[in-house]
């Protein structure tokens, strides 16, 4: 009887550790309440292909009236009128059924009638009616995801484990993307994780020149971050998967208004004008993507998955044309932009340069040597100290005259005159605006210095001296992870930069915005060289670190010397025009203590960092009902407190 015991104890040991991600429900519980809803969503994954899909209730997914399929042939718009047809004609039986008629059915709607309770009433009928939706399957999409997956998903249960998270998360992408790098939803999100743009500025490039979103790499390491910071903000696993979708102040708003984390309470019965099909259903969808993935065998039979590519990756010490740095590797350039996809298609044009400090990665089977060998081969006329001028600019929502002339280190009176505008304060979104040829860096200082805003105008303020600090070592991996009460002056004082660098190495938008956990760039071999001068050039050096390199590293002042990065950095140096390091360092020599930012509070789009003038900045697509409710104000109070009119 023992030695029976001890084989049984074995045998549920090793049926344990065997166990599938899903058999643990610790971190992602999967609760009795929400199985009909989890196995709508396995039948979406891996039975119903993209050819049909599934009319069902909008609120009890139990309920599923028809397994539509598609016939061949029909075009997005045919197959959209050959759904809608199928779903009025479930709404008529519907309707038909709340008028009270129970005899005389036809068979159809004697099915329809079986699939309520006994005894529903017509009210819950009509209601019923008015909640026939169709869901298109996935399961080849999924399938297709599946294969795809097996070139990013080790690297992303290598961060995942880093930082502490969930493995399961992992399979996140299977919602999002099917693990599709390149993709880009219908609202503009971008990649194998979908960021929006505003999103995904908190923690990558974004840009017309470096979308970060299109690296599964990059992206990866920032969804991360933000599930982690989702966790922190909500307190529950299940609350910061949905907060993926809905925002982590929006689950903390539907927990604070119901009282209550749990799940089901939250997706039965919290009512929001944003929370709709897609926020209730995103954490059953990741449960049942979860479960699929986690033995995708057992619903589509032998697969061969992908195998991971082996980059050597390092962080380019100058500016270079694809074209110029794709011959130097003796690269095609088709292999460089594929093994790069968040360089942009000016890059690709050679209306830009690929920027300097860019992480460029190259396949190891493409090398003939190490990659930090051809980058120090690349001939000194290739190798460029800054970008190449924007002609044109595109009006964006939030723009203005003023501030596109900052940006690009231009007289606002120049833009007027150039593009013929009547107005100064009139543009529209979408307008494209030309702009002024290139001009030096004395003349662009002078021109910011000449004309600054009216409205704006800064006095001098007296500023106690500080005694000089030691700057630190950077972190070996290149990279300094902001702290809660960091700000950007305390970080370039530590690491002996000027704020002006900082802003230009990590292409920052304003130096006023950094939140806790946003990880910055730090150069080691510019950090090197401010421990020896005082006050260095902001583009004195420029860092080469053959990270993930085949054989052991050089050192930075060995790269340095073998690039010619010192030949590059005592040429006429401007910062890249896509950030405001210029702008930035002179109002940094006026006033710099003046604009220290308040430190971060929670990296989220509905979050509110309150500046040091007691000004919001104001996020699109907010209300001022969440700013009041945040601040804990009346709404009233805060349309008087602003001069806000109703309407």
């Amino acid at each position: 009887m023992k030695r029976l015991l001890q084989i049984l104890l074995i045998g549920l040991v090793a049926a344990t550790a065997s166990a599938p991600l899903y058999a643990a429900p610790r971190d992602f519980p999967r609760p009795p309440a929400l199985e009909r809803d989890v196995a709508f969503w396995k039948r979406i994954y891996s039975e119903v292909g993209t050819d049909g899909g599934l009319i069902h209730d909008s609120r009890n997914l139990g309920i599923v009236y028809e397994v539509v399929k598609m016939p061949r042939g029909l075009s997005r718009r045919g197959r959209e009128r050959f759904t809608e047809k199928r779903r009025k004609h479930f709404k008529r039986i519907l309707l038909k059924l709340a008028k009270g008629k129970r005899s005389g059915l036809s068979r159809e709607e004697k099915r329809v009638l079986a699939l309520f309770e006994p005894g529903v009433s017509n009210a819950s009928l009509r209601r019923a009616a008015g909640r026939l939706r169709f869901q298109l399957g996935q399961a080849d999409k999924f399938r297709a995801g599946v294969i795809r997956s097996g070139a990013y998903k080790q690297h992303i249960l290598d961060i995942l484990r880093e930082q502490g998270l969930p493995l399961e998360i992992a399979h996140l992408p299977h919602v999002e993307s099917s693990y599709t790098p390149s993709v880009y939803s219908r609202v503009g999100a971008a990649g194998l994780w979908q960021f929006t743009r505003s999103t995904g500025r908190r923690f990558m490039r974004v840009d017309h020149v470096v979308d970060e979103r299109l690296d599964p790499y990059r992206a990866s390491e920032a969804a991360a971050r933000l599930l982690q910071q989702n966790y922190r903000v909500t307190g529950s696993w299940p609350l910061a998967i949905t907060a993926y979708n809905h925002g982590a102040s929006g689950m903390r708003r539907a927990a604070r208004k119901l009282g209550t984390k749990d799940i089901v309470k939250i997706v039965r019965n919290y009512r929001s004008r944003t929370f709709g099909f897609a926020s209730r259903n995103f954490y059953v969808e990741f449960l049942a993507a979860d479960i699929v993935a986690s033995n995708p065998e057992l619903y589509f039979g032998p697969l061969v998955l992908d195998r991971p590519i082996e980059y050597e990756t390092i962080a380019l010490p100058f500016y270079a044309s694809s074209k110029h740095l794709a011959s130097a590797l003796g690269v095609d350039v088709g292999a460089l932009k594929k093994a790069n996809p968040s360089l942009r298609p000016p890059v690709w044009r050679n209306a830009k340069y690929i920027p300097r400090g860019f992480e460029l990665r190259v396949p190891r089977t493409n090398l003939p040597k190490p990659l930090h060998q051809l980058i120090a081969s690349v001939p000194k006329e290739h190798r460029h100290a800054r970008q190449t001028r924007d002609t044109k600019y595109t009006v964006r929502r939030g723009d203005t005259l003023s501030s596109i002339a900052r940006r690009h280190h231009v007289r606002m009176s120049d833009l007027v005159a150039l593009n013929g505008l009547r107005s100064r304060h009139r543009i529209r979104v979408g307008q494209k605006l030309r702009l002024p040829p290139d001009v030096t860096p004395a003349t662009r200082r002078a021109s910011y210095r000449h004309e600054p805003s009216r409205k704006h105008t800064r006095k001098p303020v007296a500023t106690k001296s500080r005694a000089p600090i030691s700057p630190v070592d950077p972190p070996k991996s290149g990279f300094y992870e902001v702290r809660r009460g960091d700000n950007l002056t305390k970080i370039a004082r530590r690491f002996g930069l000027s704020v002006s660098e900082l802003v230009a190495m990590n292409d920052l938008r304003s130096r006023n915005r950094i939140t806790p956990g946003q990880k910055l760039r730090i150069v080691p071999t510019t950090v090197a060289a401010a421990k020896k001068k005082p006050a260095p050039h902001p583009d004195a050096t420029a860092a080469l670190s053959p990270a993930r390199a085949v054989g052991p590293d050089p050192s930075s002042a060995e790269l340095a010397s073998a690039t010619g990065a010192n030949e590059v950095a005592e040429a006429p140096t401007t910062t890249d025009t896509e950030t405001l390091a210029e702008s930035a360092e002179l109002l940094a020599a006026s006033d710099e203590s003046a604009i220290e930012p308040s430190p971060g509070l929670l990296a989220d789009p509905s979050d509110y960092t309150v500046a040091s003038d007691g000004t919001i900045l104001v996020q699109p697509n907010e209300t001022l009902g969440h700013y009041a409710e945040w601040l804990g104000l009346r709404a009233s109070r805060l349309r008087k407190i602003n001069g806000l009119r109703y309407g």
